[in-house]
């Protein structure tokens, strides 16, 4: 890479815009920091106006993807279908917390396989919290669940993590395809995940459950809910097994589960439009500029030759390098603009399926270290804050030091086993 004055003011504004994404200076929507280091690169001449146009427009299988899975979240919300998840998750529980833990980490991975770690973390928090108040249990082991799961359970499927459609630029392999790669890593990284968070949680879950919620009748409007969702899901992975990209089923779904909700209630669709989170679709958009300029700096040219000639010493050698570095990377500066400037390297690299598989682990299960791996984390982040939680850095970090890295490295092992 040659380093110039361009170079180095590229790099200066990528690094400050996904600081700003990260840290959230004057608590400013992370979009705000993300869509103006864009600006900054295309009015400084850094990225010509053209180039950036095409950066914004090759996302649009992902903004389509979200825009589904977050109708469909909000959605679920409005009607009370994770609350009423939650409740009967407690009641199942039958007056144990371990048994309740288990209970909530399944319901917990389901959403995330079935509906992203974006929706585990926005939708299933909140009703977490509120079923373990009425157990009057301490909620934060169970919160604890809500943050890991949507990550390492969010690559057995592809639409189980919108940085998968990212990774792979949206080219998503195909169905069978994927659930050869991934089935074994995701088991592994799901069972190890919550043994290990199990343990960590041990001395918080002993006792007993003191309050019993009422069991609630599931509402007309989410039973619809629901439907919808399997049959999304259902479409989805239909559409992976074509091989056809994720975006359009994902937001027909989406509008079309709203839309029968809202029928059926003859309610106003726009309070569910207006609690969708569309700031999510410019902060995506803006970082695929930032990794446009970044790539012309020459910076993903040196890494990707750095990963060829790896490759060609041991692919095996080339996937844990991979893998671990991006995990490492995402905790750093999180793992959406990660996952993108992997997403390029792996494209001009072209490395062995393992080593891009390795990647795509490292970009979802990796930010399980820390609050500022993964935009879901964040999101519960500021979920249980709103709830009166405070976990903070070095709360999270002692937790995530405990399970992240073996999740990892057995789940790297475990594919370059099959």
């Amino acid at each position: 890479m040659v380093v110039n004055s361009g170079n180095a003011l590229t790099l200066a504004i990528a690094a400050l815009a996904i600081a700003g994404v990260i840290v959230r200076p004057a608590r400013l929507p992370e979009a705000i920091w993300a869509v103006a280091g864009a600006l900054a690169v295309v009015a400084l001449g850094l990225v010509p106006w053209p180039d950036a146009l095409g950066a914004v427009g090759k996302g649009l299988d992902v903004y389509l993807f979200l825009t589904g899975m977050m109708l469909l979240s909000e959605t679920a919300r409005r009607e009370g279908l994770f609350d009423w998840l939650a409740v009967e998750a407690v009641l199942h529980a039958r007056g144990s917390p371990r048994r309740l833990f288990l209970l909530v980490y399944g319901v917990g991975t389901l959403v995330t396989v079935f509906m992203s770690n974006d929706a585990t973390a926005v939708v299933l928090t909140p009703a977490v919290f509120a079923a373990a108040k009425k157990a009057r249990l301490e909620p934060l082991p169970y919160l604890f669940i809500c943050a890991f799961v949507a990550n390492a359970a969010s690559f057995v499927l592809p639409i189980s993590n919108p940085a998968n459609i990212v990774l792979y630029g949206g080219h998503m392999p195909q169905l069978l395809a994927w659930l050869k790669s991934f089935t074994l890593p995701s088991i592994v990284s799901i069972v190890v995940t919550y043994l290990l968070l199990r343990w960590r949680m041990r001395r918080a879950l002993a006792g007993q459950v003191d309050g019993v919620p009422e069991r609630r009748t599931l509402p007309r409007s989410a039973g619809v809910a629901l439907a919808g969702i399997v049959l999304t899901a259902l479409a989805l992975m239909a559409a992976s097994f074509l091989d056809v990209r994720l975006g359009w089923p994902a937001a027909i779904g989406g509008t079309l589960t709203a839309a029968a909700v809202l029928v059926i209630e003859r309610a106003s669709p726009w309070p569910v439009i207006r609690h969708v989170s569309w700031s999510v679709i410019p902060l995506v958009a803006g970082l695929f500029v930032l990794v446009r300029a970044i790539e012309g700096t020459g910076l993903i040219d040196s890494v990707t030759r750095e990963l060829i000639a790896l490759v060609q010493h041991s692919e095996a050698l080339a996937a844990a390098v991979a893998g671990g570095s991006i995990a490492i990377a995402s905790n750093l500066m999180n793992n959406l603009p990660v996952g993108l400037i992997a997403a390029s390297v792996l494209t001009h690299a072209q490395p062995p399926l393992a080593v891009t598989d390795a990647a795509l682990i490292g970009v979802d299960l990796g930010p399980n270290l820390s609050i500022t791996g993964s935009l879901a984390t964040i999101l519960w982040l500021l979920a249980i804050r709103r709830g009166g939680e405070h976990v903070d850095f070095w709360r999270f970090l002692k937790v995530g030091a405990i399970v992240m890295p073996p999740a990892l490295v057995l789940a790297i092992a475990a594919r370059l086993l099959v």
